[in-house]
């Protein structure tokens, strides 16, 4: 039998999954594209302190680790609550020797 949680896992699982293969074929086309793009398009003028600007690739990371940061700080409040509410919900919990009746 399926518990819930494994049900859920497998869920997850399926999305990401299916997330994925849609990024997959998204960075597919994006590629084929600038193949052929490249080709055709003329040079960029200089811009003037474009060396001061951040790189794509540095906005991406900063962008990323802020996320992650903000994930892991929703994460410990959310912990955080549940520890604080514990008194009412671990007494609202089926106790063991109810479930085994």
């Amino acid at each position: 039998m399926t518990t819930i949680n494994e049900a859920t896992r497998s869920a997850q699982d399926q999305f990401l999954a299916t997330v994925r293969q849609s990024q997959e074929a998204v960075i597919d086309a994006i590629g084929a594209w600038a193949q052929t793009v490249k080709e055709i398009t003329p040079a960029t003028p200089p811009i003037p302190n474009a060396e001061a600007l951040p790189k794509p690739r540095e906005v991406i990371e900063n962008a990323f680790d802020f996320a992650q940061k903000l994930l892991d700080a929703q994460r410990d409040f959310a912990e955080n609550v549940l520890t604080a509410a514990s008194p009412v919900l671990d007494k609202s919990a089926p106790s063991k020797a109810k479930k085994a009746a």
